[in-house]
């Protein structure tokens, strides 16, 4: 996570799983827009790049900072609210565990959010961050408007609408200027009443198509070469906080099985990988159900203090059932020592040049390895399999993606690349990870 007391010229620059590692030669924290107006057009005129690098909860080195690190910790907060349009306007270095009581206080919520709630609403909008729910789209699909500095030091402010500049800043990976405030769409404040409960794969599979739609957020954790999952369900209830007895008890359970039980299985798995198949199968059968209710963002988030790698691949809806079958099925066969679950959630489609789900109601599913534990013949097994059921990484995530693929998943590139062109000309936020992307 960011740290002030980091923040030093020349300093090591890390993500969180700590894959990916730089050393940025200045780094800058501007307190206003003026100040990030006169960073980039010094950059412009030294030839550097800057990358603002949020939470540095990206797995992808799509954060990375190759000469210039910017972070916009002190731009944070609520800047306005329009009731009567139910939308709010944020300093887009506010982080997403900030902004769930910022909006209460206005009787205000976010209309979804993801398990981790880590990242500056900036990272979020700008690589397509998701919940789960098949009727609500990633945070990005929120946006109403766009506050940003430009590649040439203008600050703009561009409404969504149906025109290519909408299209390429729904998800931007920060590639036409720095995200300096967000306009979203909110919904009045709710509660959440969540159940969680063991099945099986077979079961889940069966009813997976009326479940999403019976329910407004489902999300799966599948247990490699078991047969049980866990699936939470979530549904909107009247606001009701929960009680800080109710709390402290369910943070003290994660505490004990998050930190405690996993870490010293993940432990286990990385000094034997042969133990793998058989941890998963002991985490499955430990599966904790159980029933709460709160305020929606006290709900969503959980906390993830064990370190992984992860790549996640947004497929087609209709493909899920089958992709699932064929993963239990090698994993059955004992190929890949792997004892983290696999996540599973819905959205809905969306629009947006480089959105992974191409307007197509779609399935993510998430894998993750043990940090420490080789992740690459088994992401490189995702990325091939994915190709067979049309899946698009997350772009956050780990990928094995090249400019050619790309061109290949996103029929729109050029239109996006022509925008990019436009508002980035002299390529002030186009470092080397993403000219591999987006450069053929």
């Amino acid at each position: 996570m960011f740290s002030i007391e980091k923040w030093k010229n020349g300093e090591k620059w890390t993500n969180w799983a700590g894959n990916v590692i730089s050393y940025p030669g200045e780094m800058y924290l501007p307190q206003s827009i003026e100040d990030v107006v006169n960073i980039v057009k010094q950059a412009r005129e030294s030839g550097k790049t800057i990358r603002v690098t949020g939470a540095a909860h990206s797995f992808s080195a799509v954060a990375m900072p190759e000469h210039i690190a910017l972070s916009l910790n002190n731009m944070r907060g609520l800047i306005a609210v329009n009731e009567e349009k139910q939308e709010v306007t944020l300093w887009a270095g506010t982080y997403l565990y900030e902004i769930g009581p910022l909006l209460a206080k206005h009787g205000f919520a976010l209309s979804n959010m993801g398990d981790i709630q880590e990242q500056s609403i900036a990272g979020a909008v700008s690589t397509g961050t998701h919940g789960t729910g098949v009727t609500l789209g990633s945070l990005s699909s929120t946006v109403t408007k766009w506050g940003f500095v430009d590649g040439t030091g203008t600050y703009r402010e561009h409404t969504r609408g149906l025109d290519d500049l909408s299209e390429s800043l729904h998800v931007s990976l920060g590639m036409l200027g720095v995200l300096v405030k967000v306009t979203i769409k909110v919904i009045p404040l709710y509660g959440l009443h969540y159940i969680g409960t063991r099945d099986t794969l077979t079961n889940g599979l069966t009813i997976f198509a009326e479940d999403i739609r019976q329910h407004r957020h489902v999300e799966w954790f599948y247990f490699p070469g078991s047969e049980t999952i866990q699936v939470k369900r979530m549904d909107v209830v009247d606001p009701v906080y929960q009680s800080d007895w109710s709390r402290r008890i369910e943070i003290m359970k994660l505490q004990i099985v998050e930190n405690g039980a996993f870490l010293a299985m993940s432990e286990l798995c990385k000094w034997k990988p042969s133990l793998s198949g058989t941890m998963s199968k002991i985490a499955a059968a430990n599966v904790v159900e159980g029933e709460k209710t709160g305020i929606s963002y006290e709900i969503y988030p959980s906390p993830r203090s064990v370190k992984f790698q992860e790549s996640e691949y947004a497929i087609p809806l209709m493909y899920f059932e089958a992709c699932m079958e064929e993963i239990h099925a090698t994993f059955k066969k004992g190929l890949f020592n792997v004892h983290f679950p696999l996540e599973c959630r819905t959205t809905a489609g969306e629009a947006g040049f480089l959105s992974p789900t191409q307007g197509q109601e779609s399935a993510f599913i998430a894998f993750h390895m043990y940090k420490g534990m080789s992740e690459e013949p088994y992401f490189e097994w995702i990325h091939t399999m994915m190709k067979k059921y049309k899946g698009r990484p997350h772009w956050g995530k780990q990928n094995h993606l090249t400019a050619e693929y790309v061109y290949e998943l996103y029929p729109d590139i050029e239109k996006f690349l022509a925008i990019r062109r436009q508002y980035d000309p002299d390529n002030v936020f186009f470092t080397g990870y993403l000219r591999k992307l987006f450069t053929l």
